[in-house]
């Protein structure tokens, strides 16, 4: 457990909102430049792994990095979390073929697995909740900073240096922030003989890299998605033995079973399926049936990552004065009533109506999002921690990857089996968003028809906002704790 009080906690947060930062900012830098990348590079088929490779290592890895941080303390992780995170992005703006770059993406993904959750973790063991609402507040600012700042940042170095600048960028952040953890986070973990279920953890990464796999092929041919959902089966299956019989396992299922934890990640993984669904195909109805501008498309979508930040500083600051449970259901709620906006547009709607239902959903993942963590933190002990945060990022990155395979599913099966008029295929789909003056009189029925296809997803992402919102009844009261904070500082 930390000790006595060494650890200056401004300087801690501000390292933890600069390890945040180099996170928050990399999808969004990370896809401007991706268009100059894969032009120079090559390979174009190979262009939706470069996001997915990262996100497959995140997810795979934060679990396991989260119980580490029980084991040897929150600082030790962090630290290699940044150095294997700084090692990838140096690579990354080295790669020299787009196998090359997906590689290196891999390795930062692996960085970013460790830093993410033990940040999170490294807030929870400062502040007690009563004062973790400022806190949550400044994280919330880091994540809307970044969606402003990473496009045009993105935009800046594409236009004045070169793509690899990308990447290194993160450099100077990073080794700031790990100087900031090195100085001045101070931890006292008891030092005693810890079994590693080093196979544990091993068998867990693959199972969830096999699963995230197949997800991905799933939705282009289920002959692909064969042998990544049989490797994940069997790593499932070793996992599972293996923690039976580990003296220590990696994953405790007592703690994820555990009523708050497991209806709020529950809640968590829905809440990140809906979020995907909009991130997705927002910006496809916008551009290809209400025949907007791609800058019009980005803007509807940009107000959800507005609303997030704006959400969860509010959230932030009043959870307190009305209760976690409360706040949580403020944001369950707030997430179908604005899914009502994507289930109402029709081929005439303003795109105002689309902004405003994602602004509503970002607030209400903001909601969601702040109490969730505060709701698992606060259910565990210091040692215990890492791993309840870790299992609630978990839970929303494997609901997004869910979202994304189910609802491309429901998307891809109503353009090939319309209700009404012919079927469309992804040639038309493409030429609809590139250049509808090319489709000429035709046009009309492949833009029918893609409302009709979307309408069906904007239906599901509604049935599964709604469902997170059922879900969320179910998670019990959880009181705000005064106890002293376990990291002590001066």
């Amino acid at each position: 457990m930390p000790s006595p009080s060494e650890t200056r906690r401004p300087l801690v947060l501000a390292a933890v909102m600069a390890a945040m930062f180099m996170i928050a900012i990399e999808a969004t830098i990370v896809s401007t430049a991706m268009p100059q990348i894969a032009a120079q590079l090559g390979d174009l088929h190979l262009y939706a792994w470069v996001f997915g490779s990262f996100l497959l290592t995140q997810t795979a890895t934060t679990v396991v990095f989260g119980k580490l941080s029980d084991l040897y303390g929150r600082r030790p992780v962090l630290l290699f979390g940044i150095a294997v995170f700084l090692a990838g992005s140096l690579l990354c703006g080295l790669a020299w073929s787009m196998p090359s770059l997906i590689l290196f993406r891999l390795v930062q993904g692996v960085g970013a697995g460790a830093i993410q959750p033990v940040s999170l973790t490294v807030i929870g063991d400062l502040y007690p909740a009563r004062e973790r609402g400022k806190v949550q507040g400044y994280l919330a600012s880091v994540w809307g900073i970044s969606s402003v700042a990473g496009p045009l940042v993105g935009g800046l170095i594409i236009g004045h240096l070169s793509w690899p600048w990308i990447f290194w960028i993160n450099l100077p952040v990073g080794v700031v922030a790990a100087g900031l953890f090195l100085v001045y986070l101070r931890e006292s973990v008891e030092r005693r003989s810890r079994p590693i279920d080093a196979l544990g953890a091993a068998l867990f990464t693959a199972a969830i890299a096999a699963l995230m796999m197949a997800l991905t092929e799933a939705g282009t041919s289920a002959a692909a998605a064969f042998w990544p959902a049989l490797g994940f089966v069997v790593a499932a299956i070793l996992f599972v033995l293996q923690e039976r019989r580990a003296a220590d396992p990696m994953l405790d299922i007592r703690l994820w079973m555990q009523r708050p934890i497991a209806t709020t990640n529950a809640a968590t993984l829905l809440s990140g399926m809906t979020v995907i669904g909009l991130t997705a195909f927002l910006p496809m109805y916008v551009q290809g049936v209400l025949r907007q501008s791609p800058l019009i498309a980005g803007l509807t979508l940009t107000l959800m990552v507005l609303g997030w930040p704006i959400g969860a500083t509010t959230a932030a600051r009043n959870f307190v004065r009305f209760g976690l449970r409360p706040t949580l259901l403020v944001g369950a709620t707030l997430l179908p009533l604005g899914a009502t906006a994507f289930v109402a547009l029709g081929s005439e709607t303003s795109p105002i109506v689309a902004a405003c239902g994602s602004i509503v959903m970002g607030l209400g993942m903001g909601f969601l999002s702040t109490a969730a963590i505060v709701i698992i933190q606060d259910s565990v002990t210091w040692a215990q921690r890492g791993a309840a945060t870790a299992s609630n990022i978990f839970a929303r990155n494997l609901g997004s990857t869910l979202g994304a395979t189910a609802l491309g599913a429901v998307l891809n099966y109503r353009l090939v089996n319309p209700v009404d008029g012919p079927p469309v295929d992804s040639g038309q789909l493409r030429r609809l968003l590139d250049d509808p003056a090319s489709l000429g009189a035709g046009g009309e029925a492949i833009r029918d028809g893609l409302q009709h296809a979307l309408h069906g997803t904007f239906w599901t992402v509604f049935a599964v906002a709604l469902l997170t919102l059922v879900l969320s009844l179910f998670v019990p009261r959880v009181s705000i704790s005064d106890a002293p904070r376990e990291l002590a500082v001066e």
